[in-house]
């Protein structure tokens, strides 16, 4: 999924996720220095997340995206008190979206990381990369 598809999906599953009260793209919250991008509010939080993305092997900008379908990714749906990168898995997981095959948050990658973030990977073998700004 590519970074615009993806950034609309993401809103579009974020604002229907319990308590969050605004959603909305980084370009629309004024953040001005990342192309793709959601701003949500959940509680009294304001959380800012940019959107990246790899290509899928032998694939090209400008070829015509092509989604695959398979088993999606499925994860508890989170809870107001859960951390930004727990929640954001958790909401994408329980969105259940067919072209996401998983989801990794770094904190919990085997070698470790001190940064925080998600990687979104798809069966078409391409993958999002979602950090707070």
């Amino acid at each position: 999924m590519r970074p615009e598809r993806f950034q609309d999906w993401l809103i579009d599953t974020v604002k229907n996720t319990p308590g969050v009260s605004r959603v909305q793209s980084c370009a629309e919250a004024g953040e001005a220095k990342v192309p793709f991008g959601v701003v949500l509010t959940r509680g009294d939080r304001e959380e800012r997340w940019q959107i990246t993305h790899q290509l899928a092997d032998g694939e090209k900008h400008e070829h015509e995206e092509q989604p695959v379908s398979d088993t999606p990714f499925s994860a508890p749906a989170p809870g107001p008190d859960d951390a930004a990168d727990v929640w954001l898995a958790g909401a994408i997981g329980a969105a259940e979206c067919p072209e996401i095959a998983r989801v990794e948050r770094w904190a919990t990658r085997p070698e470790g990381s001190s940064q925080t973030g998600l990687t979104v990977f798809h069966h078409n073998n391409s993958r999002n990369f979602v950090r707070p700004l």
